[in-house]
Parts: C-alpha cells; sequence; structure tokens
C-alpha cells in the first residue's frame, strides 16, 4: 500500500538559511517546524527530507560534516516525537549533471521506488523555485514555496502556494 509523504527542503525551510550550512552551532530551526510536523503526522503523512548540498563537491565541507549535523536534526525531531523517514541529499554540485540535484527528480523517485509513495497525495514544501520544479518533475503537483529561506519571484512562481513559513502550511495542507 502507497503512502502519502511531505517532502521538506532543509535550509531555509526547516532550518534558517546560512549558505552552507556544515556546523550545528549555526543550525537554528524555523519557528514552528516541530508543530508543522506533528499536524502533517496527524494527517497520516510521512516526512521526508530532499536537500542539495553543494558545499561538498565545492569542498567547504566534508561529507561527515553532513551527516553530523543532519544525526544532530533528525534527533531533534525524535525528542519532539517525530520521525523523519528519510533524509535525501545531492552531494554534487551545479555543473555535474547528476540526476539527483534539484530541480531534476532523481531524489523523489528514488524515494518513490524505496517507500511506494503515492506522488499525487504527497506534497512539497520548499524555499526555491528549483525545490518546485523537481517536485513537479516527479510528480508532485501540491507544492509550496515559503518565504523563509531564499528571496523568490512571486509572480511568476509555479508553486501552488506561497506562504511565509513552514508554520503556515498547517492552513493548507489536507
Amino acid at each position: 500500500m502507497s503512502i502519502k509523504v511531505v517532502f521538506l527542503d532543509r535550509d531555509g525551510v526547516i532550518n534558517k538559511e546560512v549558505g552552507y550550512l556544515h556546523k550545528i552551532s549555526d543550525f537554528k530551526f524555523i519557528n514552528g517546524v516541530f508543530d508543522s510536523c506533528n499536524f502533517f503526522f496527524s494527517l497520516g503523512f510521512k516526512l521526508i527530507v530532499i536537500t542539495n548540498q553543494s558545499g561538498i563537491a565545492r569542498g567547504i565541507y566534508k561529507e561527515e560534516d553532513f551527516y553530523k549535523v543532519n544525526n544532530w536534526m533528525i534527533n531533534k525531531f525524535q525528542e519532539k516525537g517525530i520521525s523523519i523517514l528519510d533524509v535525501l541529499y545531492c552531494p554534487h554540485g551545479p555543473n555535474e549533471g547528476c540526476e539527483c540535484r534539484k530541480p531534476k527528480p532523481g531524489l523523489f523517485l528514488n524515494a518513490k521506488k524505496k517507500y511506494d509513495i503515492n506522488m499525487k497525495k504527497s506534497w512539497m514544501i520548499g524555499d526555491k523555485e528549483t525545490d518546485i520544479e523537481a517536485a513537479n518533475n516527479a510528480g508532485i503537483t501540491q507544492t509550496i514555496l515559503v518565504r523563509s529561506g531564499h528571496e523568490i519571484d512571486e509572480i511568476n512562481t509555479i508553486s501552488t502556494f506561497t506562504i511565509d513559513s513552514i508554520l503556515n502550511a498547517k492552513n493548507i495542507l489536507y
């Protein structure tokens, strides 16, 4: 039986955007992220984080740094009673031509295959147009763009909804 998922970008959606986050000391959760994720859970959604991490390819930090921050983040969610089903990431740079870097749908398609996800009933919450494009390219049409990360072009966005932060997503998901 297929599951429904809320896919979350990490930087700018779960935590404040700081640019190439790789230290726990720089990780600051966005207000309302735990409440929103608990709400998504109550609606029967699973949670998967989908994130580009080109800082690895650029040599700004190592994969071990990513894992350290990631494991710490997952533990903080668990402390709040929230289970993250998976964290899928692309370690490549923008010019490497991989299939996993958003806006390409590779990470989403891998998740769909691994977990038997119903993409039509799933959502994507991101802070960049490339998050929304990747979701659409993978068959996810229910999308939310948050203003809590990167600057966005609200007039030309392809997202279904645009909101201030993940805290406001509780008013949209059903």
